[in-house]
């Protein structure tokens, strides 16, 4: 049996996971406005990642034996100044996520709760590549500068990006 403290933590990552969802479609809709389809589907990708990690949290919550609550969350920021800032502000998100993360591991790690540490194990390795991304695409982006035919392709790429959920 998990600690109140734990599953608490565990609930409101959950409920952090369904507000990055959000944080990434306010994202997204900046993208669209600057007619930057591309940019705006890697970030279609990633909410739809987020929701998907949000339920992984909901089910192992419920596969523990204990009750899933939702918060509602405050509103993600709407205003970006390039693109180059709404993926450094996507980089800061995730360093969030990884801090949280880290945050509950400890929790697990000092209960010596098991399941719990096997089970945040998957999200540990995730964010290490969540930041890898973010921060190769950021250098990237200010490598490009004003290279408008970089920037396309880079943008191309990124259209092509889809999002299959890992068994």
């Amino acid at each position: 049996m998990i600690s109140d403290k734990l599953v608490n933590g565990l609930v409101e990552q959950m409920n952090y996971e369904f507000y990055s969802a959000h944080a990434y479609m306010a994202m997204a809709a900046y993208c669209s406005a600057e007619n930057l389809d591309g940019f705006a589907n890697f970030f279609l990708v990633q909410a739809e990642e987020e929701r998907f990690h949000a339920m992984k949290f909901y089910n192992f919550i419920n596969d523990m034996g204990e009750r899933v609550t939702f918060d509602g969350f405050h509103a993600p920021s709407n205003d970006f100044e390039s693109v180059l800032d709404v993926f450094e502000k996507g980089l800061g998100h995730e360093k969030e996520v990884t801090r949280r993360i880290y945050n509950l591991a400890d929790i697990a790690l000092d209960e010596r709760e098991h399941a719990t540490m096997t089970f945040l194990k998957w999200f540990i390795e995730e964010q290490v590549e969540e930041e890898a991304l973010f921060d190769s695409l950021i250098q990237k982006l200010r490598r490009i500068d004003k290279d408008s035919n970089a920037f396309f392709m880079l943008e191309n790429e990124l259209a092509q990006r889809s999002f299959t959920a890992p068994e």
